[in-house]
């Protein structure tokens, strides 16, 4: 009977000790510096607690005492004793999403919204102030101030734009983190970098490549049978387009065929249709191979801080139209320029993408770039030199949403391997 008595008094303590210290993680994070309001929300079955988070930032961390705007990241727990993986995403973050990274390593997690993005926006938006550097330091500030609960090892990682991010952080802040994780991350080096030309010459098959371009070939030559079709499509989902009229955007659309069927491979090269099939059959793989939404005014408006990015310092990519150009109408120079509205031009600086490519190939320590053999976007991958221990891994055949678990055993292996002797930990069972 005292055992009994004495079992169910331990529960007791057990049960109120974790709902004390549930209570007083809320306290402790309430308290840190800058912090605005912390929201409890359901976390997913992999942690004990989770928030939605802002915090106050500098418009102009350089100017410290100016104008302020308000950050958002959502964090995950399991217990402040182990690592944290802190995602720095490139765009807006709608809910706390799952990562890959924290999963595998099973330890604490942060997702980051990245600065003009979402509810991350300031008051008066001032353009100038959207730049790596200061992205770099928002991202500095949130580890700098998280830290103070969250002593053990710190690994950053980003996807895409956030793979950038990423690595860009680590340029700026190398020791802000223990280790590093870069997917699929670009690194251009001019406004649109002309290696995503001689990517799409040579990837893949060229029968495939062949069969590309006379698909889009045979789609610009019935523009007048198919354009009716978009117009009906758009319709149904509710895109409008502001960028031109409907010629113009289906000659983009038509020209975005290429990069976008290697980045995502959501269609195949034995399903592209020959000259002979029916404006349905065409219409149908276009719109599957390619992107209507990503010409529409919400997608553009949306991302619009992604491309003002690009076009200041980040890079990105444009059309090779040679093997169109005698069927275009309304694109005679194409440009990714378009979605930027006429009165946003900056101009690109083309240094500091420069530097931060050859820093990482001589000081970047402890990163992991992983890429897919058949993303587009791996035409402007990092490239390694030796001078670092970073990891190069390339997914023969992978696309934009290669992973770390898209890799065989042995692979897998190797990275997680050398994530845990860098940051001195063994995954728990």
């Amino acid at each position: 009977m005292k055992l009994r008595k004495y079992f169910y008094v331990l529960i007791f303590i057990l049960l109120t000790s974790l709902l004390y210290s549930q209570e007083n993680l809320k306290e402790k994070l309430e308290s840190l510096p800058g912090i605005l309001s912390v929201e409890k929300i359901e976390p997913d079955s992999q942690y004990v607690e989770a928030f939605k988070i802002f915090i106050e930032q500098p418009i102009d961390h350089n100017n410290p005492y100016g104008n302020k705007f308000k950050q958002k990241f959502y964090l995950s727990h399991r217990n402040d004793s182990l690592p944290m993986v802190i995602e720095l995403d490139g765009y807006n973050v709608n809910f706390n999403r799952t990562n890959e990274l924290a999963s595998i390593l099973k330890c604490n997690r942060i997702v980051v919204e990245h600065r003009y993005f979402g509810e991350s926006i300031a008051d008066n938006l001032d353009w100038k102030y959207l730049t790596i550097e200061q992205a770099a330091k928002d991202h500095h500030k949130i580890i700098e101030t998280l830290k103070s609960i969250y002593t053990d090892k710190w690994i950053t990682t980003g996807i895409s734009k956030g793979g950038q991010t990423t690595y860009i952080h680590k340029y700026y802040f190398p020791e802000d983190a223990d280790a590093s994780v870069c997917y699929v991350a670009p690194l251009n080096l001019t406004q649109e970098d002309p290696r995503i030309y001689h990517f799409l010459d040579n990837v893949g098959t060229e029968e495939c490549r062949n069969k590309m371009i006379m698909f889009q070939r045979e789609a610009l030559k019935r523009a007048d049978d198919l354009i009716p079709l978009l117009r009906e499509e758009s319709k149904k989902l509710g895109y409008t387009y502001s960028l031109g009229n409907d010629r113009f955007v289906f000659e983009y659309v038509v020209l975005e065929y290429g990069f976008a069927f290697w980045q995502w491979q959501k269609t195949s090269c034995e399903q592209i249709p020959d000259t002979t099939a029916s404006n349905e059959v065409l219409f149908e793989h276009l719109q599957k191979g390619s992107s209507f939404d990503y010409f529409s005014d919400k997608d553009v408006k949306t991302i619009l801080p992604f491309f003002y990015q690009a076009y200041a310092q980040m890079g990105y990519y444009g059309y090779d139209i040679s093997n169109f150009k005698d069927l275009l109408t309304e694109v005679k120079e194409p440009t990714s320029k378009i979605f930027l509205p006429k009165d946003l031009n900056p101009e690109f600086d083309c240094c500091t993408m420069q530097k931060i490519n050859t820093w990482l190939q001589k000081h970047g320590n402890n990163m992991i770039f992983i890429y897919g053999g058949n993303d587009t976007w791996s035409a402007t991958a990092v490239e390694l030199t030796g001078e670092t221990n970073a990891l190069k891994m390339v997914k023969s055949g992978g696309n934009h949403r290669t992973r770390i678990n898209s890799f065989d055993k042995k692979e897998r292996d190797k990275i997680i391997n050398s994530l845990e002797t860098w940051l001195d930990y063994k995954i728990p069972e």
